[in-house]
C-alpha cells in the first residue's frame, strides 16, 4: 500500500462491474452446493469492495478540498452510475436471499447477514434512482455551501472552525464578537439552506411512499438497520434523558454562569469552562499526532499497532483550510484494508477528541477488516460504532498530560462536562427529525419554531443574546448530520450511555474494562444491537433505570471536580 496522497483513483469500469453482479447472479442461481454459492458471494464481495474503495478515494479528496472540479465532477459520476446499478444489486440480493444455501451462509456467518439483505430489498427500487441521485447533489451543494462561507473576524478570514476559537477565548467581548460573526454566516446562507433542506424532506419522504412506508421515519429506521428498537422507544429513551440529565447539565451551566461571575450564561459563554481559559493542546499537528502514536503504542499491543499503520501511510488529513468539508468523520478504504480519518483542527481541547474519538472508529475498522471475512459484517449500526469511538476518548484520560501539560486535569473535567452536557442536545436534533418527517410540509419557519420549542424542552438554560435569527430557532442549520445523515445523531447519546458504563468500570478495572471493550470492537456488526450491547457486557439504554445507572457516577465525579 502506498501514502494516502499517492494512492491511485481509477474510475471503476461500469461495464466491469456490472458484469460482475451478472456472473453472481447466475452463480448463485446455478450453485450445486453451499460451496459454490459461498464462491458467488465472495467473488462479488471482492469487486463490490474494489468499487467502493474508489467510491470513498473520491469522497475523501472532494471532502480535503470542495473546490477542486475534478472530484466533485467524480463524486457526480459515480453517484449517478451507483445508483444506476440499483436495480442489479436488487437481483442479486433477492437471489442471495432466495438462495436454497441460506441456511447455511447463516451457519457460518450468523443471521445478522440476511437481516441487512432482507433490509435491503425493502428500501431500495429502480423507481427511486432519480431521486436518489437528486438526494446526493443536494448533499454535496450543502456541504459545499457550508464550507465556502467565510467572514472576516478581526483582521482575519475565518471560516465557521476559526470562529470556534474565538468563541472560547476569556476575552467576553471576543467571544460574543465571534459568536454574532457566526450566526451572522448561518444566516447569510440560511435561504440555500432552507430550499435544500425542504427540498431533501419532500425527495426523502416521496421515496419512503413509493417503496410503500407510511412515512421517511420508517424507512430510515430501516436504513439504518434498527431492527431492535422503535420511534416509540427512541421517545421513552428521550424522556429519560429529560428527566436525568437535562436538570443536572442545568446545574453544571447555573455553576459555570458563578465561575465565570455573569449575570447571566449566554450560548457564547457555554464553551468557556473556566475563567482563566480552557486547556489547549500543546504542539502543532503533527507533535500532536506523534504523542497520539506514543499513546496508542502504550495503551496495548493492538491500539500501537494500528496507529502505527495510520502514520506509515498518513491515513488522515486533520487541518482546517479554506474550501474544506466542516466537520469530522472516519472511513475506510476496503480494499487496502485501511481506515482514514478527516478532520478540522481548530487549537482547542477538540483537536484531541479528534484523535481519540475518531482514531476509536478507525482502530475497530483496522481489527475488523483483518478479522470478519463478510465485508458488510465489518461495521456496525451507528449506536454500535459511536461506543468504539466514545469509549477510546475515556480510554486515553491516562495520556492526558502528554497532551495538555499541567492543565490535563482541567482537560478531563472539561470533556466530561461535554460528553454529559452535549446529550440534551443530541435528544433535540432527535425529536427535531420526527417531527419534520411527520409533517414534511412545513414552512421553514415553522420548522424554526419547532426547533426552538424543543429546544427550551431539553436546554431550557440557551440563551443566543437577542440575536433574532438564533432566537426563532435558526440554530438546527449547524447540524450537518440533519442534512446529510437523517436520524443519525440520538446514536451518539445511545452510544454515551455505554461508554459511561466503560468509563465506570475502567475506574474500578480498567484491564477488565479494556478486554470487554476490545471484544465489542472484534465483534463489529456480526450481530444484532441488542446482542452486541451483551457481547460487550453493556446495558440497553432503552431499559427504565439504564440513563440513570450510566450517567450518575458521572454527575457525582463532576460535582466533586467543578
Amino acid at each position: 500500500m502506498q501514502k494516502f496522497q499517492d494512492l491511485p483513483y481509477v474510475r471503476p469500469e461500469m461495464d466491469v462491474v456490472s458484469q460482475a453482479y451478472e456472473t453472481a447472479i447466475a452463480a448463485l442461481a446455478g450453485a450445486a452446493s453451499y460451496e459454490d454459492a459461498r464462491a458467488a458471494f465472495f467473488a462479488l464481495q471482492e469487486q463490490e469492495m474494489q468499487f467502493g474503495t474508489m467510491y470513498s478515494l473520491a469522497s475523501v479528496r472532494n471532502t480535503i478540498d470542495t473546490t477542486d472540479p475534478y472530484y466533485e465532477g467524480e463524486i457526480k459520476w459515480l453517484r449517478e452510475n451507483s445508483a444506476r446499478l440499483i436495480p442489479l444489486r436488487k437481483r442479486y440480493q433477492e437471489a442471495l436471499a432466495g438462495s436454497p444455501f441460506r441456511k447455511d451462509f447463516e451457519q457460518e456467518f450468523g443471521p445478522q447477514m440476511f437481516r441487512l439483505v432482507d433490509a435491503r430489498l425493502r428500501t431500495t427500487d429502480e423507481r427511486i434512482i432519480p431521486d436518489t441521485i437528486r438526494e446526493g447533489e443536494l448533499c454535496q451543494q450543502y456541504q459545499k455551501d457550508s464550507a465556502l462561507a467565510v467572514t472576516e473576524f478581526r483582521g482575519e478570514q475565518c471560516n465557521f472552525y476559526g470562529l470556534l476559537k474565538h468563541m472560547e477565548s476569556t476575552d467576553r467581548e471576543e467571544r460574543r464578537e465571534a459568536f454574532h460573526a457566526w450566526a451572522a454566516l448561518y444566516e447569510q446562507i440560511s435561504p440555500r439552506l432552507d430550499a435544500q433542506y425542504d427540498e431533501l424532506v419532500h425527495l426523502r419522504d416521496g421515496m419512503a411512499r413509493t417503496l410503500g412506508f407510511p412515512s421517511y421515519t420508517e424507512l430510515a429506521y430501516l436504513e439504518r438497520s434498527r431492527f431492535d428498537y422503535t420511534q416509540e422507544d427512541a421517545a421513552a429513551f428521550r424522556r429519560q434523558i429529560r428527566e436525568i440529565i437535562t436538570p443536572a447539565v442545568a446545574e453544571i451551566r447555573e455553576k459555570q454562569r458563578r465561575r465565570l461571575g455573569l449575570d447571566r450564561l449566554c450560548y457564547y459563554d457555554e464553551a468557556l469552562l473556566f475563567p482563566e481559559g480552557n486547556a489547549d493542546p500543546e504542539g502543532s499537528m503533527e507533535e500532536l499526532v506523534a504523542k497520539a502514536q506514543a499513546m496508542y503504542r502504550e495503551m496495548s499491543p493492538e491500539t500501537g499497532e494500528f496507529f502505527d499503520f495510520m502514520t506509515e501511510y498518513r491515513l488522515f488529513d486533520l487541518e482546517t483550510r479554506p474550501g474544506k468539508r466542516m466537520g469530522g468523520y472516519m472511513t475506510r478504504f476496503p480494499a487496502w484494508k485501511a481506515p482514514f480519518i478527516f478532520s478540522n483542527f481548530n487549537g482547542t481541547s477538540a483537536d484531541v477528541d479528534v484523535l481519540t474519538h475518531e482514531a476509536g472508529h478507525a482502530f475497530q475498522g483496522y481489527l475488523a477488516m483483518r478479522s470478519i471475512p463478510v465485508s458488510m459484517l465489518s461495521g456496525s449500526t451507528s449506536e454500535i460504532n459511536e461506543i468504539h469511538s466514545m469509549s477510546m476518548e475515556h480510554f486515553a484520560y491516562p495520556w492526558m498530560e502528554s497532551f495538555f501539560g499541567a492543565n490535563a486535569e482541567k482537560y478531563k473535567t472539561a470533556h466530561l462536562i461535554g460528553a454529559l452536557a452535549v446529550i440534551p442536545y443530541m435528544a433535540c436534533v432527535d425529536e427535531f427529525q420526527h417531527r419534520v418527517y411527520a409533517q414534511p410540509d412545513m414552512t421553514a419557519r415553522e420548522r424554526r419554531q419547532v426547533w426552538r420549542e424543543i429546544e427550551k424542552t431539553y436546554m431550557p438554560w440557551r440563551d443566543y443574546d437577542g440575536v433574532a435569527f438564533l432566537e426563532e430557532g435558526g440554530f438546527w442549520m449547524q447540524k450537518q448530520h440533519i442534512f446529510l445523515y437523517p436520524f443519525y445523531y440520538i446514536d451518539y447519546a445511545l452510544a454515551q450511555m455505554c461508554a459511561f458504563q466503560y468509563y465506570g468500570r475502567m475506574k474500578e478495572d480498567r484491564a477488565a474494562a479494556w478486554q470487554d471493550y476490545l471484544t465489542l470492537c472484534r465483534a463489529g456488526g456480526t450481530k444484532g444491537y441488542f446482542e452486541l450491547l451483551e457481547t460487550g457486557r453493556l446495558l440497553n439504554p432503552f431499559r427504565d433505570g439504564t440513563v440513570e445507572k450510566s450517567v450518575g457516577h458521572v454527575i457525582e465525579e463532576l460535582r466533586r471536580r467543578y
